[in-house]
């Protein structure tokens, strides 16, 4: 799924990854509570993270999301994550995609890779056609990430969702199959 840059894949997570997912939210979770909801203290335990991943689980069988571990390829440890949330078929043939990575492995590319590769597998896989991401303006590296992914900015959406606590606004993003081919 997608070439190697900054040396990571993506996979679908198991139950085997359930003790690293935890590790990783739980290290990093002063660092991404400004940019996601508020999470409730189950969320930060061994039963939310195996909760989380039957979710997954369930999403996967319905085709109604994908959720996947970003790896590094060299250390195979678990770095972060991106899901394909809200799939919905049909004339729109789309979904959304969130995303967050280990704060010691910002800036490194490793987040671009992987959402190249989810991307890809949107396309590819699943058979989806625009792939939909929402930044709260000030998240710059975040649009970065996005922006290089051949995403395009389609306009401001006010108080779209509550992060933190707040209810922020964001700058909706899409890429479709249109764009990539357009791209090249």
């Amino acid at each position: 799924m997608g070439k190697a840059m900054a040396g990571v894949y993506i996979r679908r997570l198991k139950k085997g990854d359930a003790a690293a997912l935890l590790d990783l939210r739980r290290r990093n979770r002063a660092f991404f509570e400004p940019f996601e909801p508020v999470r409730a203290e189950r969320e930060f335990t061994e039963a939310g993270i195996r909760d989380m991943l039957d979710q997954d689980e369930l999403h996967w069988e319905r085709g109604s999301g994908y959720s996947f571990g970003i790896f590094l390829r060299d250390a195979d440890r678990l770095v972060g994550r991106v899901n394909l949330s809200n799939v919905v078929r049909g004339a729109w043939e789309s979904c959304t995609v969130g995303y967050y990575m280990d704060q010691d492995e910002n800036g490194r590319g490793r987040m671009t890779e992987a959402l190249g590769q989810a991307v890809s597998f949107a396309f590819g896989e699943a058979g989806l056609h625009r792939v939909q991401a929402a930044v709260m303006p000030r998240n710059l590296a975040s649009i970065r990430v996005i922006e290089k992914n051949g995403f395009k900015y389609e306009g401001l959406a006010e108080y779209y969702l509550k992060i933190n606590g707040v209810w922020e606004h964001h700058r909706i993003y899409s890429v479709t199959r249109e764009h990539l081919v357009h791209s090249t």
